[in-house]
């Protein structure tokens, strides 16, 4: 290239380039435009699924919190009128001495049945760990089978099992020699009654618990257990050092969600007896029931159901707050 070419092609110094093609500007103005659109693309796919879930989940909620201000009895609910009523429903629910039994009677239900079952489906994936296979497959297949069962079947097949006259478990204690069980009704009390039914809940929960739990347990590395094994260290401190540290979260977890359903349960103890004997067994739910559908006070029953959501809200407070602890001190 001769010096002549050199100095045509080179731009002056202190020029102004010169500006780009059109097509070059509105290309850029284009992808500019595009990558914006392509940001709000994956909101703008989801906004229909999102809309749905609130819809089907957000107007219900919704639905009850307006009506436990409102006196909504069988006639305001017939002739369609709205009676306002203010705060007076939960003052009712509030004022009286049964709902507090009641609360406290579900509350302590809760945690005997969530801490039963909770450790008993952690002993059994412990458990599944040191079986051999073909005994850990018979084992899992009776708990599929036991989870497959439907509600108010389970609940037939325990009724009949606990039967004053008829039932297996007083046939059973009185050829084991235990003469006072023939003819015992197990059911002649709250406290008795609410035991079946524990016993009832924790059987329907151990195979969710046992699965989830296992499953936490198989994707622990065995070089943890061999290193622990070579310092020596008992199963207890094994499991304190190895293996509580890793399924730590996922115990909160199926304890939570555990919490969440027994807190609700309802049809068990319905089927069983009702909320008896002379509602020595009724919890939240079932007053609930009472309240909304064999009395007919909406207005009361939903207020009912917004101070039980209170408390699951409580509940959730505290396991996320536990929980962004935990992951805080695996930072």
């Amino acid at each position: 290239m001769t010096a002549v070419e050199t100095t045509e092609t080179a731009a002056p110094a202190g020029s102004i380039p010169p500006a780009l093609p059109p097509a070059v500007t509105g290309g850029a103005r284009k992808r500019r435009r595009g990558g914006a659109f392509d940001r709000a693309l994956p909101y703008l796919l989801l906004a229909p699924a999102l809309i749905a879930i609130l819809w089907l989940i957000g107007w219900p909620v919704v639905s009850v919190f307006v009506t436990s201000f409102r006196q909504l009895n069988l006639g305001e609910l017939v002739r369609g009128e709205i009676v306002w009523t203010g705060f007076d429903n939960y003052a009712t629910v509030l004022q009286d001495e049964r709902f507090w039994t009641v609360s406290l009677r579900t509350v302590v239900f809760t945690a005997a049945v969530v801490g039963a079952s909770v450790g008993m489906g952690l002993g059994i994936a412990l458990l599944m760990r040191v079986l051999t296979p073909w005994v850990r497959i018979a084992l899992q297949i009776a708990m599929l089978c036991a989870w497959a069962m439907p509600i108010l079947a389970s609940t037939t097949v325990y009724q009949w099992m606990f039967d004053q006259n008829y039932g297996i478990l007083n046939k059973t204690l009185v050829q084991l020699g235990f003469d006072s069980f023939a003819g015992y009704s197990w059911f002649s009390s709250g406290t008795s009654t609410l035991s079946v039914v524990g016993l009832l809940i924790v059987w329907q929960a151990i195979p969710f618990l046992a699965f989830s739990l296992y499953a936490g347990l198989v994707g622990i590395p065995r070089d943890l257990y061999e290193a622990a094994g070579i310092d020596g260290a008992t199963g207890w401190q094994t499991f304190r050092a190895v293996t509580w540290p890793e399924i730590r979260s996922l115990l909160m977890m199926v304890t939570f969600l555990s919490t969440l359903w027994d807190f609700k349960v309802f049809a068990q103890i319905w089927v069983f007896r009702e909320g008896g004997p002379s509602g020595e067994s009724t919890t939240l739910a079932v007053l609930q029931y009472l309240e909304g559908i064999a009395k007919s006070h909406f207005g009361v029953a939903a207020a009912i159901s917004v101070l039980m959501m209170v408390i699951l809200g409580l509940i959730t407070f505290q396991y996320l707050r536990r929980l962004l602890q935990t992951e805080e001190g695996k930072i």
